[in-house]
């Protein structure tokens, strides 16, 4: 007996100790057990002051069976007692570890020898947040984690589905040699170096992308410049096509552009400035300034067709009136791009420079502007570095390129897939990630078999892309909100890591059901997981400040009750080792 109750307040439990302390290793965040007449509490001694123990009542314990939560209070005269080590794998331990039914994770740092893991269901059907500071050994941890997976002695993860977005390249070394230590067990890599021959560039099929994603790509701000890039997408349809049917098109957006312009009221100077001014930026050989109008008896070039004589007028309007009128084709119902045919950049560009006129924009300075600054956008994609990541030889469709994601050069699955995307700015790993992830889940989505093939979607330095963004006011929704919403259903799930979880999408970490924390210090980020993360204890929040490297305290679905665990270094490392000052500052003097 450890001493005797003398209060309860709430959830804490007073106990007058017995025990001499100077006498006694310390007790304090060691397991008790309140034993009642037909009861058994399990707390926890989180303080003692003045020779009184406070307890933290934690659950109850019945037939070797840990239930989170009390329901009823234990009385006064309940014995309280240390949880003996053979009891303590029923609380946080693995007492009948099942290698396809648990995954290890680590030691407790408090019992010795006793292995702490998680339900693999519990953990990995729902979505995951890993916080951590710089130097909390957050990413030794992650690698460790999943080395673990896949490590298993007598069981494969074959199936399994780690896409890793790696916001520093520093993955790459502790996943690289799976394949040497488990061959069923492959890993595969893309990276955005271009410079780097030795590992394939990350590839983005734009035929693929629906409009939200362009929107993304082009950074679009209102929900008003989604019907031009709707349009440019349909015209799309048209510009893919062979060259004469490309021309005959386009001839037939100038000529509307034109009559619209014509018919359109204004001042003969107006209308000639505006028609100079559509052909001079959009024009094809057949139709352009310089096209020649016959007439019987001379020819002369179209633009001579729009002098004004001396009474103010254009003289020539019903003649080129006639002339343009000839180069309108049958009005053609165009659809969005099915994901059926390849095209590139430069025929996006191409659409947007022709769906600019073909709604009569030209005729508004304010829409201009703000459709046309998409186009300098898409402009500068096409003629800039990242231009690569989207030039694709070979067409596939959507389930063809996920294959290829998915399976190594043999044809044997892929579990682990691993994108660099260190070598690109933010704005752009951002969208990569958000493009990546909407296919993935529409592609699981529309599996026959629903949740039939499971995706893991992990996002290293999570902070800089899962974010409260203006997704949602200008497509409508934010992709990694709406997959930590729907995605179980579909076994597409979300693994969060980040150092700064206050700069999260509240939404997306809302939906998270496990957590592993680590050493954190930052008082608004402190805050932020007090406030966003469920069931989270001041307790649990007064150990985050304290924590060792690569120790963390871990709760949520998986977990009976909050654990401290102290993880094992990884074998190999991720390349995430601060820099060695010291080395690289000094040499021996001679």
């Amino acid at each position: 007996m450890l001493g005797k109750i003398t209060g309860i307040e709430g959830n804490i439990v007073y106990l007058k100790l017995n025990i001499n302390l100077e006498e006694t290793p310390s007790i304090i965040d060691l397991y008790v057990i309140l034993e009642d007449t037909h009861r058994k509490f399990i707390g926890e001694i989180s303080d003692i002051k003045n020779n009184t123990a406070y307890i933290n009542l934690l659950g109850e314990f019945n037939n070797d069976n840990f239930i989170f939560g009390v329901s009823k209070k234990p009385s006064f005269s309940a014995s309280v007692k240390l949880i003996s080590k053979e009891k303590i794998p029923y609380i946080i331990g693995m007492p009948s570890y099942d290698e396809k039914r648990d995954l290890y994770i680590g030691k407790s740092p408090i019992y010795e020898n006793v292995d702490i893991g998680v339900n693999i269901n519990e953990f990995f059907s729902n979505h995951f947040a890993i916080f951590g500071s710089t130097g909390s050994g957050k990413s030794c941890s992650v690698a460790r984690i999943f080395q673990n997976l896949f490590e298993k002695k007598s069981s494969i993860a074959y199936k399994a589905s780690l896409l890793i977005f790696d916001a520093y390249g520093e993955y790459h070394s502790a996943f690289k040699d799976l394949n040497t230590k488990v061959p069923e067990i492959n890993f595969k890599a893309y990276t955005t170096n271009t410079k780097d021959d030795s590992i394939p560039n990350i590839k983005v099929p734009l035929w693929l992308l629906n409009v939200d994603d362009i929107a993304l790509l082009l950074e679009a701000t209102s929900r008003a410049q989604l019907p031009i890039i709707e349009k440019a997408m349909k015209l799309v349809t048209i510009f893919a096509k062979e060259e004469s049917e490309v021309i005959k098109n386009k001839n037939d957006i100038i000529a509307r552009a034109i009559l619209d312009i014509l018919a359109s009221g204004k001042a003969p100077a107006q209308i000639r400035d505006q028609i100079f001014s559509v052909l001079s930026h959009y024009n094809t050989k057949d139709l352009n300034l310089e096209t020649s109008i016959y007439q019987p008896g001379y020819t002369r070039p179209l633009k001579q067709c729009l002098l004004i004589d001396n009474t103010g007028k254009i003289r020539e309007m019903e003649l080129l009136t006639t002339f343009i009128n000839q180069f309108l084709v049958e009005d053609v119902e165009l659809s969005l791009p099915d994901g059926s045919f390849k095209y590139t950049l430069k025929d996006l560009y191409d659409a947007f420079e022709f769906a600019l006129i073909s709604e009569g924009i030209l005729s508004s300075d304010k829409i201009f502007d703000e459709y046309n600054v998409l186009k300098v956008r898409l402009r500068s994609l096409v003629n800039g570095d990242y231009a690569k990541y989207f030039d694709i030889d070979k067409y596939q469709t959507r389930d063809e390129f996920i294959k290829e994601l998915l399976t190594i050069e043999n044809g044997r699955k892929a579990q682990v897939i691993n994108f660099n995307i260190n070598y690109v700015d933010d704005r752009f790993a951002k969208t990569l990630t958000k493009i990546y992830s909407r296919i993935f889940f529409e592609y699981s989505k529309n599996l026959k078999r629903r949740a039939s093939i499971p995706i893991h979607i992990i996002l290293e330095e999570a902070h800089r892309y899962v974010q409260n963004d203006s997704d949602i006011d200008v497509i409508g929704y934010n992709i990694f909100d709406r997959i930590t919403k729907e995605g179980r259903k579909y076994a597409v799930m979300l693994g969060l890591i980040s150092q700064r979880p206050s700069e999260l999408s509240t939404t997306a970490l809302s939906q998270c059901s496990n957590f592993l924390i680590f050493k954190m210090l930052h008082p608004t980020d402190v805050e932020y997981i007090k406030q966003m993360v469920p069931n989270i204890t001041a307790d649990v929040i007064k150990k985050i400040k304290l924590l060792q490297p690569g120790t963390c305290i871990a709760f949520g679905s998986g977990f009976k009750l909050p654990s401290l665990i102290k993880l094992d270094m990884p074998n190999p490392s991720p390349s995430s080792n601060s820099c060695d000052i010291s080395s690289t500052w000094f040499i021996d003097r001679r």
